[in-house]
């Protein structure tokens, strides 16, 4: 095979063999196909797209580039979860030991966070002591025994994506819903769980704005883990406005610990609540929709999630006693308060800006590598469709350095949009799509 002759097949709009598409990932990954080639490839592909068939190539492709994690010593049906991203997304915190609690397997392999805030794993590290580095056989025996871990992406897992994804982002190609599921998928199907929920945002805050696009991204995903034999669900939510009322890292934490002790804001735990019962239904673990709503509700309620949250938290070396006393979560020492310039109501929070404002503040990460301030972030005081008088607090900004607080002003002037007529609000949930549903 020839990389000039695939790349000539693709441009001309032909479909291409599984030997085709493994021949150009493996190749390029090695160095036999260089990268001036594989950009190539890469914008024919986003030019003309690819088939269903195609798709699931691609995928099978990047997984066959790297290791794989073997899970078959955790008992029972494991599933897994995955966010598209977006500005305040906790779910994981709150998702991973509510499920968990009830009796469902979740071995999650998560990264680090890269633009507004960390991720997950960045999040839980503001608890001092917390730390994913254990081995495969702790990592397994956590699951086993507690129900869930958090565990880095140490191995060589989808070296291919990292390879595509770096020309992506310089070739002007990241925007195309077969790439984009391929990247997302293979990481996923590499993981080991037997189903997997995904949670794709749409909106401002998102990498997916349009609500139809978003559809057809979860559709295409969804036929990947089926075809793959994963019994593959998505939900659709909204990214218009930051979820929850906190952006940062130990603001989301603090936040999430709240909603597990059955606080927390409306839009948060509703989200929670329902990737939650998606997972019980897909474990098996409750006969219909409303059954596993009211086993979760309850876990809340009654406080086994935020139990099998402390278990989790201590089995992976954090000190429990910053859960039990959530003051001890530091916030960074400047603080800012960014009021509503004249009275009306909320039409808007641009979850982008925001999200950038947190970046600004500290809260993330502009490349891998850079440090992140675990104390920065905001705390937002008003959502869409609330009534605001004028010199009244919207948002609350802690930072370190006084020339971040300042910095961040200017996007808080651009997300938050007041005016004097009444507005509705976005739906939180757009739909949830299940194979069965789109075949």
């Amino acid at each position: 095979m020839r990389a000039y002759d695939i790349i000539l097949s693709k441009r001309e709009n032909k479909v291409l063999s599984f030997e085709e598409i493994d021949f150009m990932v493996q190749s390029n990954v090695s160095g036999e196909v260089p990268d001036y080639q594989m950009a190539a490839f890469l914008m024919a592909i986003f030019l003309n797209g690819m088939n269903k068939e195609e798709t699931v190539h691609l995928v099978k492709a990047m997984i066959q580039s790297g290791d794989s994690i073997n899970l078959d010593q955790i008992e029972g049906l494991k599933v897994d979860k995955h966010s598209t991203g977006g500005v305040g997304d906790k779910t994981s915190i709150v998702v991973a030991p509510l499920v968990a609690s009830l009796g469902v397997k979740m071995p999650k392999i998560s990264g680090r966070g890269l633009g507004h805030t960390g991720g997950t794993i960045d999040k839980l590290e503001s608890i001092p002591g917390f730390s994913v580095d254990m081995t495969e056989e702790g990592f397994i025996q956590n699951v086993n025994e507690i129900g869930l871990a958090i565990g880095g992406q140490t191995k060589n897992l989808v070296p291919a994506d990292k390879k595509l994804y770096a020309l992506r982002d310089v070739t002007a190609t990241v925007d195309n819903i077969s790439l984009i599921s391929a990247s997302i998928m293979s990481k996923k199907l590499v993981s080991g769980a037997d189903a997997i929920i995904l949670d794709v945002k749409t909106g401002s805050g998102s990498f997916v704005p349009e609500q139809d696009k978003a559809f057809e991204l979860a559709k295409c995903m969804i036929d990947i883990g089926t075809n793959m034999g994963k019994n593959t669900i998505a939900v659709v939510s909204n990214m218009e406005e930051p979820l929850g009322n906190t952006v940062g890292n130990s603001l989301e934490l603090i936040e999430a610990i709240e909603t597990l002790n059955g606080g927390g804001p409306e839009d948060f735990k509703s989200l929670c609540l329902e990737l939650s019962s998606e997972i019980l239904l897909l474990a098996e673990k409750a006969a219909n929709k409303e059954e596993a709503m009211q086993m979760c509700a309850s876990a809340l309620v009654e406080g086994s999630a935020m139990e099998k949250f402390k278990h989790f938290i201590a089995a992976q070396g954090g000190d429990v006693s910053f859960i039990d006393d959530i003051s001890k979560l530091a916030l960074a020492p400047l603080a800012h308060t960014y009021c509503a310039n004249h009275s009306g109501y909320i039409h808007a929070m641009k979850a982008r800006e925001i999200g950038l404002a947190s970046l600004v503040l500290g809260a993330g990460r502009e490349k891998k590598g850079d440090a992140i301030d675990h104390g920065a972030g905001l705390r937002i005081h008003k959502k869409v469709g609330d009534y605001v008088e004028r010199g009244e607090p919207i948002i609350s900004l802690y930072s370190s350095r006084l020339e971040q607080l300042a910095s961040s002003i200017g996007y808080l002037n651009q997300a938050v949009e007041i005016k004097e007529a009444q507005c509705k609000k976005s739906p939180l949930l757009h739909g949830v799509l299940k194979a069965e549903a789109i075949h």
